[in-house]
């Protein structure tokens, strides 16, 4: 089974981080759910209902950039998962480098096939023109992602999808905890 992952609220719990950066941007008056609950639709949306300028945007993306590999932590589960796919690539809307210091930091980097970053030149998700890539090179036969963002593409051309921590988005499944994919998701895909 080859598993193409979003990165950021997927493989590991970047928001609480984020979150914190996002509030010292906007200071006082907003609850740390509301901005969350922003973020986790996508930075573009929470730049826009937040109203923050472009000076406070850049700000904030120069923090992001900023924070160290051991701010984030992998999600209980995704190593063992990681191990019994044939393939896993990633596509997300980080820096590539970023995404491998920090896979490097907790030595999750040798999972991975490939990694789709910003500098990759593909529109930003939803358009499926990366996935569509990554699907061509590798076969995809499974996308992983927290947001209806990451898993619309998917569903454009037909790979089955798992909705992480969201049960607010489409999906074909549905699971909180990577330790149950061998309960919720296994059982229903076809193995090579």
């Amino acid at each position: 089974m080859n598993i193409l992952w979003d990165f950021d609220g997927t493989i590991f719990n970047t928001y609480p981080s984020y979150t914190k950066l996002l509030m010292e941007i906007l200071g006082d008056g907003y609850t740390e759910e509301e901005t969350l609950a922003q973020l986790k639709i996508s930075f573009g949306h929470a730049f826009r209902f937040f109203k923050i300028s472009e000076e406070q945007s850049r700000r904030m993306l120069e923090k992001v950039r900023g924070l160290k590999p051991d701010e984030f932590l992998p999600f209980p589960g995704v190593e063992d998962l990681l191990k019994i796919a044939d393939k896993n690539v990633i596509m997300t809307h980080k820096e590539k480098e970023d995404v491998e210091k920090v896979l490097a930091h907790y030595n999750l980097d040798r999972y991975f096939a490939e990694i789709v970053g910003v500098e990759n030149g593909f529109p930003r998700k939803p358009d499926p023109a990366a996935y569509a890539y990554l699907h061509k090179k590798h076969g995809i036969d499974l996308v992983i992602g927290d947001r209806a963002i990451d898993l619309e593409p998917a569903r454009r051309l037909g790979i089955r999808t798992v909705s992480y921590q969201n049960h607010e988005s489409e999906a074909d499944f549905y699971l909180d905890d990577f330790r149950e994919f061998d309960k919720v998701v296994l059982p229903y895909m076809e193995v090579r």
